[in-house]
């Protein structure tokens, strides 16, 4: 392996700074309720309507300024979303299975009850993100999905695509409020809300850190840190193409992961004279050029078999296939958040419209786990009974293995069963 471009993008960690004022925020919130929700918004993002849910009339007045195509685009998107979950959903069938003679097992897919979905909202309006979170829990079978989206500039408003979004989406109830006091709100079931039982959406290092610590009181999707892309070339593949997507991850955000998997020098260098060269006209040239600048990286891989090696190493959030031996590293590859397959398919398309699901793993977690799913909302929860005459023959093992452990009491119950079912 050659490194052309050696980045700096580091693992997404815990930032002491930011645990402890989000452990402040959240003690406070706990301790005072919607009065400590009102005043860190104040203070945040110059925002204390009376009331921080939209009204049905509020909704509607809202979707009635988005544009008719900006409408029909996001029907569009939805639809897709809509269509994969469901077609997620039929994969997730119950099981019962008769393992021996007279003893039945089983497992059932039960929905959570409730959802708080966190809608970003910062450096661009991303309503598309609505549908990745609010789309799969409805269609999983949850009954109430509460969605929280900040603020537009500190307390100018809200922007009506983002709540057309979230409504058609099928949000339950909609707030405009952001950050820390929002998990915190859904989280703790302040406002008139029940509990969440599950937290999920993107947003800033304190977003985050708040679903870090709130986890374990209630459930959270996953930890995402800064978006990621890695795009794998061999010499067949379009350099400017490859730049070209490169970038389009890059304006996210600074600490945006940015990578080069190639097979050859002349192409990934090729790659970085294409950057270089787009960013000159490129409209966020000043984040894409930062992301680019600290954390791209271009590795020349000198077999297929390295190449692999790379990039499940890297772990990205976004891995694209711009390679002509497609089934190969289809077959190969194991460390993604979302597969990328040919130089037709960008990740423009599944962050917006395709209908696979954005929020993924970002910071090599995709070792370990997968993106938002209809399954991110189900509890798969197993169940089992048997009959006297094989709860005489369970028993008889039970009460030896436990006897063993010297766990008495618990070899006392499969024992009282043993003499009970004797013929």
């Amino acid at each position: 392996m050659k490194t052309i471009k050696a980045g700096g993008h580091r693992l997404f960690g815990q930032d002491r700074e930011t645990a402890e004022a989000v452990s402040a925020m959240l003690s406070r919130i706990e301790d005072t309720g919607m009065d400590a929700v009102r005043q860190y918004s104040g203070r945040f993002d110059r925002w204390t309507p009376p009331s921080f849910e939209l009204s049905p009339q509020e909704i509607e007045a809202a979707k009635a300024q988005v544009a008719p195509q900006v409408a029909a685009d996001t029907e569009f998107c939805q639809a897709n979303v809509r269509a994969f979950a469901t077609a997620q959903l039929e994969t997730l069938r119950p099981l019962r299975v008769e393992i021996r003679p007279g003893v039945t097992l089983g497992h059932r897919h039960i929905p959570v009850r409730n959802v708080g979905s966190y809608i970003p909202g910062g450096r661009y309006p991303m309503f598309g993100s609505a549908q990745m979170s609010i789309i799969p829990a409805k269609v999983a079978g949850v009954a109430n999905v509460n969605a929280c989206t900040p603020p537009v500039g500190r307390g100018s408003g809200y922007y009506p695509a983002t709540i057309n979004a979230m409504a058609t989406a099928g949000a339950d109830r909609i707030f405009v409020l952001g950050g820390v006091p929002a998990l915190a709100m859904m989280a703790f079931g302040l406002g008139g809300l029940e509990e969440a039982d599950i937290l999920c959406g993107a947003g800033n290092k304190y977003v985050t850190e708040a679903k870090r610590q709130l986890y374990g009181r209630c459930g959270i999707d996953l930890l995402a840190g800064p978006t990621e892309i890695l795009v794998l070339a061999d010499d067949s593949a379009d350099p400017a193409l490859a730049a070209c997507d490169l970038l389009g991850q890059a304006e996210h955000d600074p600490n945006s992961g940015v990578c080069l998997v190639c097979l050859g020098e002349a192409f990934g260098r090729a790659v970085q004279a294409e950057v270089e060269r787009q960013l000159e006209t490129l409209p966020t040239r000043d984040v894409a050029g930062s992301s680019w600048s600290v954390n791209g990286i271009i590795q020349v891989a000198e077999s297929p078999e390295e190449a692999v090696a790379l990039c499940d190493q890297y772990a990205p959030e976004h891995l694209e296939l711009h390679v002509q031996d497609r089934d190969y590293y289809f077959n190969r590859l194991r460390n993604y958040g979302s597969l990328f397959i040919g130089e037709q398919t960008t990740v423009a398309y599944g962050d917006k419209t395709i209908g696979t699901n954005h929020i993924l793993p970002t910071s090599r977690a995709a070792r370990y786990t997968g993106g938002v799913w209809v399954g991110t909302f189900l509890k798969t929860v197993t169940y089992q009974w048997i009959t006297p005459e094989a709860s005489r023959l369970i028993a008889e093992v039970t009460e030896r293995q436990c006897t063993e452990e010297r766990m008495l009491a618990h070899a006392i119950t499969a024992k009282v069963r043993m003499e009970r079912y004797q013929p």
